[in-house]
């Protein structure tokens, strides 16, 4: 077995000696990391606040940050908002009909894994149309219903 300890005259054959050793690889490890990121910081440079063309002073100023330019007024802020994360689901929905189709490409005829892999494909379908239509809900109740400044 794989994981068996095997006990010979009060010595550990196997199982404690490469966890030990691969405790010290771990603390060798965490030790490096901590050299390289901690002693030799990286200069973070504050200099490009604001996206150019969007600086402060004009209608609607955008911030630089890791996401790229993200707007700081709320009604754009909320607008940018909710492209990106169904922007994000729908391409988490594209890539699981990929997987679904290469697992039904892949199944080899047994009937179990075909039912799996079609599921897949329908769960990542109906997951883009409840995001198709959350959007839908949004823009008719918020804009239409209730009329929401800045929801566009």
């Amino acid at each position: 077995m794989f994981c068996e300890i095997t006990l010979h005259r009060s010595i550990v054959t196997f199982g404690i000696i490469p966890l030990m050793i691969f405790r010290r690889m771990m603390l060798v490890c965490a030790i490096l990391v901590f050299v390289v990121f901690a002693l030799n910081p990286i200069p973070v440079l504050a200099v490009d606040t604001f996206c150019p063309g969007f600086e402060a002073n004009t209608a609607n100023p955008r911030v630089n940050t890791a996401l790229g330019c993200v707007p700081v007024k709320v009604e754009d802020f909320v607008t940018w908002l909710l492209s990106f994360i169904f922007g994000i689901a729908g391409g988490i929905a594209f890539l699981l009909m990929i997987y679904g189709f290469i697992l039904i490409s892949t199944t080899g005829g047994d009937p179990k894994k075909m039912q799996g892999a079609q599921e897949t494909v329908s769960s990542a379908i109906t997951g883009l149309v409840v995001c198709i239509f959350a959007v839908f809900l949004l823009r008719l109740i918020a804009v239409n219903i209730l009329r929401i400044p800045g929801i566009n």
